[in-house]
């Protein structure tokens, strides 16, 4: 699922900012690297009309390909174009293998589409599918400490469920769910079923929305951790994805029937509230 950053105007994978003009220029390639190694894996997993089995397969040879660039330092001849531009940031980096490695983990989990039967089981998963993103990044700052791993998680955790949430309506005629199963049952919601929007399942997005918004404000912090352009970019993240939630409180958490999206006229929003964000 891509979204587009209201700020940048470029493709995301999940909230992922590539090479945004307040990226600082060192650092561009091994981002781009990173988000293509994670675009590549997503399409395997979830694009095109292939078997669950087979798209298991590939993203099996896909991990074998990671382990043979970090092993014998090889390319795979199948996806070049992909870890080429890996090998270097490897290189260059020393991007932990362990990170990209969750990342598969996630992906393949999501053709397999478990159900979710509790919050903890859905932060597991959000653990390997957007939580290295954000440590991948803190990797490249040089940003090790432990209060500012634990916000970035916070934070990636945060923009992983508001996207669950936004996208509902997209996600359920798919077959995807990731309500935890907890929750559903606690709103007296037997099924959610796509564009039946109701006074049960709007208080169910409700309280997902403030369980997403409570890790975000968690996280935040980290933006004053942060130096120079990643933090001004951190802070964008942050007020997207709080304004995602706002727009969502706005329609009435009815996300069963449609999208809720940012566009330019959101942008001086988040500009100011970006620069007053206090420590």
């Amino acid at each position: 699922m891509d979204n587009a950053d209201p700020v940048n105007g470029v493709e995301h994978y999940e909230n992922f900012p590539v090479a945004s003009v307040l990226c600082p220029p060192a650092l561009r390639p091994p981002i781009v690297a990173i988000y293509h190694f994670a675009r590549t894996a997503d399409d395997i997993a979830d694009e095109g009309d292939a078997a669950a089995d087979d798209r298991l397969l590939a993203l099996s040879d896909y991990r074998s390909a990671l382990q043979r660039l970090y092993d014998d330092d090889a390319v795979s001849a199948r996806w070049p174009d992909v870890f080429g531009p890996l090998r270097h940031a490897v290189h260059r980096h020393a991007l932990p293998q362990a990170l990209l490695a969750d990342l598969l983990d996630a992906f393949a989990q999501d053709v397999r589409n478990p159900p979710y039967p509790d919050r903890d089981a859905l932060l597991d998963y959000c653990r390997r599918s957007a939580n290295p993103v954000g440590r991948l990044l803190l990797h490249l700052y040089g940003v090790q400490e432990t209060a500012a791993l634990r916000q970035s998680d916070a934070i990636c955790s945060a923009l992983q469920l508001i996207n669950f949430w936004q996208d509902l309506s997209v996600d359920l005629p798919r077959g995807r769910c990731y309500v935890p199963e907890s929750d559903r049952v606690a709103h007296g919601i037997a099924r959610l079923e796509p564009g039946r929007d109701t006074a049960q399942t709007r208080a169910l997005v409700r309280d997902l929305c403030s369980w997403a918004e409570g890790l975000m404000r968690e996280g935040a912090p980290l933006v004053h951790r942060l130096p120079g352009r990643a933090g001004w970019e951190l802070r964008l993240v942050v007020q997207g994805g709080l304004r995602i939630l706002e727009t969502i409180a706005a329609m009435d958490h009815a996300t069963l029937s449609r999208r809720p999206a940012l566009g330019k006229r959101d942008v001086p929003r988040l500009l100011w509230r970006a620069l007053w964000m206090r420590a």
